[in-house]
């Protein structure tokens, strides 16, 4: 994988962050295929950080128009998982609870159907005042605050705010339905400030047997 825009030394080893506007985002990414193994790469990274001392959150994002994954057919998604208040989401969230030890909730994965609806409602309860409601900036800015919101909201026994939020994005770079989550990443990256935002991308750097070596014009592309 490749990392960008991220120093991990005030965050491993000096002081822990104190408030939220120092909290640390991790964004997972893949290029070239789905299914490459972005959701093990996301637990793993969350698990080395837990083991270095820090409170560790994730989210995972599912670009599709479905609000949730409970109607999903297992053969074309695999199982679906139960959270313990009883949302049915993705498998990938029951990875990061047995990686992390920690116990997600509804709001940890979100959908371009549930941030379609929450728009779609405040439209119609008059929130934005009459404005021409757009992909941008009213859906980036939803995505953008529900992250935000939902990485304090404490996973472990001790109800203490996370320092860390991992967050998967499904799919990979390029595909037009995640094309407005790329774009809020790309706000995201300077509400929050560059140094305490970090994007990996995991992707597939294939060898071809006629030639014996490997091509990385792919991941260029999709990078």
């Amino acid at each position: 994988f490749r990392a960008r825009n991220f120093d991990t030394r005030p965050l491993l080893f000096e002081s822990l962050p104190s408030t939220a506007a120092e909290m640390k985002y991790i964004l997972v990414t893949g290029g070239v295929i789905s299914g490459i193994g972005k959701g093990v790469i996301a637990s793993s990274i969350g698990t080395i950080l837990k083991s270095c001392g820090l409170r560790v959150t994730s989210i995972k994002i599912d670009p599709y128009l479905n609000i949730d994954a409970g109607t999903f057919s297992p053969y074309e998604h695999g199982e679906v998982f139960v959270l313990d208040d009883g949302a049915e989401v993705d498998l990938d969230l029951g990875n990061y609870e047995r990686f992390l030890d920690v116990t997600l909730h509804k709001d940890n994965n979100i959908t371009t159907g549930k941030i379609y609806q929450h728009v779609i409602e405040r439209e119609r309860r008059g929130d934005y005042l009459g404005k021409t409601v757009q992909v941008v900036p009213h859906i980036t800015d939803a995505i953008q605050d529900w992250i935000e919101r939902v990485a304090k909201i404490p996973v472990d026994d001790d109800e203490s705010e996370p320092h860390v939020c991992v967050i998967e994005l499904g799919g990979t770079v390029g595909d037009i339905e995640g094309m407005p989550f790329f774009e809020a990443f790309r706000q995201f990256q300077f509400r929050v400030g560059r140094e305490n935002f970090c994007c990996l991308l995991v992707s597939l750097v294939p060898q071809p047997l006629s030639t014996g070596e490997h091509k990385t014009k792919p991941t260029d592309r999709k990078s």
